[in-house]
């Protein structure tokens, strides 16, 4: 994935080629509408209305990969996680873990920065219910497997719910990694791939969206369990 200089893209370019991203012409003009329209409780708010770009730490060895961008969330902020439910969930999780240096994000100036840790998604456009297809994912998952190639020291990548696990699976078979077993996708489940010269653990987590928060099937203790483990794996590398 290298650019016409010959250069590999670096997070920056990364980012800007995402910001300006048409492949899927029905999410742009569904988040530009959303982002005319807005909601009534942020209406006198400014909406982002483009594609999200992944926010975080350019030397992280911890990858989270979710879904796509909330209607009303990162389609209103610019920042993935960021003003919206699933993020009042993640963000808290991420500061008692140390990966984040504040419990709140509310927007893209709000001080926010993450240590060791990146934060991205499957999808970069707000989808119609929270449901990106096939085809829009294949879109974007090209600006996923430049910011693996340009994230080298990354250790741990953890899948916020299904649609962003598989998403690490692809990136990782793409570049030629291979998995000790099978992997499956189930709260806390771990697979390990390896390329030769890289081993990279894979953690699988229930996505913090407000469906699963509510109901009780991802609690803060679940939650924290993950990045504690996280954390773990990192402190095993280093010591090896």
């Amino acid at each position: 994935m290298q650019s016409g200089n010959g250069a590999m893209p670096t997070l920056k370019s990364i980012e800007r080629a995402i910001i300006a991203c048409e492949r899927c012409p029905e999410l742009r003009n569904y988040c530009a509408q959303v982002a005319r329209d807005k909601r009534r409780a942020y209406a006198a708010l400014p909406y982002w209305g483009k594609p999200v770009p992944a926010f975080g730490d350019p030397s992280a060895r911890v990858m989270l990969v979710g879904l796509a961008p909330g209607a009303h969330g990162s389609n209103r902020t610019g920042r993935p996680f960021t003003g919206d439910a699933s993020g009042d969930f993640l963000y808290p999780a991420l500061h008692r873990a140390g990966f984040a240096s504040q419990p709140s994000a509310t927007d893209r100036k709000d001080g926010l920065q993450l240590h060791d840790c990146f934060i991205t998604s499957a999808g970069r456009c707000a989808p119609p219910q929270n449901k990106p297809t096939p085809q829009q994912l294949r879109n974007c998952f090209p600006f996923l497997l430049q910011e693996f190639d340009a994230l080298p020291t990354l250790h741990v990548m953890v899948g916020l719910g299904s649609i962003g696990f598989d998403a690490i699976l692809k990136v990782l078979r793409e570049r030629g990694f291979t998995f000790d077993a099978s992997p499956v996708f189930a709260h806390g489940a771990e697979s390990v791939a390896s390329n030769g010269s890289r081993r990279i653990t894979v953690i699988a987590s229930y996505h913090p969206s407000r469906q699963n928060t509510n109901t009780g099937k991802l609690t803060v203790p679940m939650f924290d369990a993950i990045f504690t483990r996280a954390k773990q794996l990192l402190r095993e590398k280093r010591s090896a």
